[in-house]
């Protein structure tokens, strides 16, 4: 595309240079510039685009959006000149990539936990009864036949319009996003129009940036006060919809602003969709799906009270494609396990070892109800908490784990640029009896000591990395992945007994 095509409808303020330049692609990452790149140099909160300009030149680029004209720049490479470049990077990342969206049934969701598990699960129900359909989120980011790592849950405004873009070329028919409230607030997801949009829950978490849970949710809200109901799309003809979960209080917050038609789900509370005869058990969940007053009955794997919302917001994306509950209820019972959420790890030793992500209070609470209905001796939690992130949630988990388990051993998450002892002192003065908790920094030593402490009736948590394969330090970042450590000790446990 042509750069003049390309800012022929964007309101920009100079144009220093030739604009009749091909452009190959919008970037707003230097380290993901290729040849032929118009690189988007904005601001952050940590970090200003400007400084990567030499670097995107290197890379390729031969066209930069910026806030500055910069004389000393080649003259080969065009300055296109705004005062605010955050708010261009979505219309300009939009119409290159030709608003992808419109071309896509997407669905974005929105919540403190739940998130990705919702996520997977409402990409299996479309992708069996719809074509393939798109992912990105907390994990990986999945196109097509195509996985890739996730860098971060909601990425960069131009990556979003470029992965759009990506998942139409390779048959995509919808997608289905996990949209932060840091996305929202920075307009990571602005030009995109989602047709149905989630909210799972709201509780504590975030306040290192948004300060309070006020300003978290109306971050939060910004999903649902978009959603255009005038908007329809040939693909998805249907009117726009909130899927909200009304068991958790803040979803009044949610609605404050939106006017597109509301669809909700629970468990304790009123709901258009409900759960009913839930049963739970070490081998899966069954209940009762009740839309309306349409009953049929549901048994799937995952295990949890947590997870049943999970399997309501998927439910609920279900319906709002028109899908009929009877095929829904079929789709779901086929479930995939999300990695690193309550994953079980298979290992020599016959131990009940479990991995999860839960990182934030509520998820951890979750996870351990779910296991209390499980056990038959006792529960050892590993755990730490993440450096450069929310501190008043540490003694918080831990005042968790004192409820609910029998020993808990405090180690490192990802310190970051924070020294972990102090974190781990922090966590600490939420326990309020010394006898169940020890600390151990080292966080393979810590999974060794609850492997060695567990017998065949106890469960083993290890909390708070789930999914992840590195561990990051001030000056370095390390391969760690915790269903890999404790599979590999209990191996080497079982060698030298």
């Amino acid at each position: 595309m042509k750069l003049k095509k390309l800012l022929k409808e964007i309101p920009v303020k100079q144009i220093k240079g030739s604009k009749d330049l091909d452009i190959t692609g919008v970037c707003a990452n230097s380290k993901l510039v290729a040849p032929g790149n118009l690189f988007i140099a904005r601001k952050g909160k940590a970090e200003d685009g400007t400084v990567f300009i030499p670097e995107a030149v290197a890379a390729g680029a031969v066209a930069i959006l910026t806030d500055i004209y910069d004389p000393l720049l080649s003259k080969d490479i065009t300055q296109v000149i705004h005062p605010d470049v955050t708010s261009l990077e979505s219309l300009v990342a939009a119409h290159y990539y030709q608003y992808a969206c419109n071309e896509l049934f997407l669905v974005g969701i929105t919540g403190t936990n739940g998130k990705t598990t919702t996520s997977f699960l409402i990409k299996h129900l479309l992708d069996s009864v719809d074509g393939p359909c798109g992912l990105i989120g907390t994990i990986e980011y999945i196109i097509g036949q195509q996985r890739y790592q996730a860098t971060r849950t909601t990425p960069d405004a131009a990556s979003n319009h470029k992965m759009l873009r990506e998942m139409v070329i390779h048959g995509c028919k919808s997608a289905v996003m996990e949209v932060t409230s840091h996305a929202l607030d920075q307009n990571r997801v602005d030009q995109i129009d989602f047709d149905t949009v989630v909210f799972t829950n709201l509780t504590l978490d975030h306040l290192d940036y948004h300060h309070n849970l006020e300003n978290y949710s109306q971050a939060k809200s910004k999903l649902f006060s978009r959603l255009d109901p005038t908007k329809t799309k040939p693909i998805h003809p249907f009117p726009k919809l909130a899927i909200v979960n009304v068991d958790n209080p803040w979803h009044k917050q949610m609605l404050q602003n939106c006017k597109a038609k509301i669809l909700t789900y629970g468990i304790e509370q009123n709901a258009d969709l409900k759960a009913e005869d839930i049963k739970l058990s070490p081998a899966g969940t069954s209940l009762t799906l009740n839309y309306l007053g349409k009953k049929i009955a549901l048994s799937w794997p995952l295990l949890g009270r947590f997870n049943i919302y999970n399997c309501l917001a998927a439910t609920a994306v279900g319906l709002s494609r028109h899908i009929p509950l009877e095929r829904i209820a079929e789709v779901l019972q086929t479930a995939p396990h999300v990695p690193g959420r309550l994953e079980a790890v298979h290992n020599s030793l016959g131990l009940k070892i479990y991995v999860d992500f839960s990182h934030k209070p509520d998820a951890l609470q979750n996870v351990l109800e779910c296991l209390q209905e499980f056990k038959t001796g006792r529960i050892i939690v590993v755990f730490g908490c993440g450096g450069n992130r929310d501190s008043t949630k540490r003694p918080v988990m831990a005042q968790i784990c004192q409820k609910y388990a029998d020993i808990t051993i405090v180690t490192s998450d990802n310190p970051r640029n924070e020294d972990p002892a102090e974190i781990a002192r922090q966590i600490t003065t939420g326990f309020t009896q010394t006898a169940n908790y020890t600390v151990e920094l080292d966080r393979a030593t810590a999974i060794e000591k609850a492997i060695k402490l567990a017998t065949s009736n106890d469960i083993v948590l290890i909390a708070g990395k789930g999914h992840e394969t590195h561990q990051i330090f001030a000056h370095k970042t390390i391969e760690f992945d915790d269903r890999k450590v404790a599979f590999q000790l209990c191996q080497q446990i079982l060698i030298s007994q």
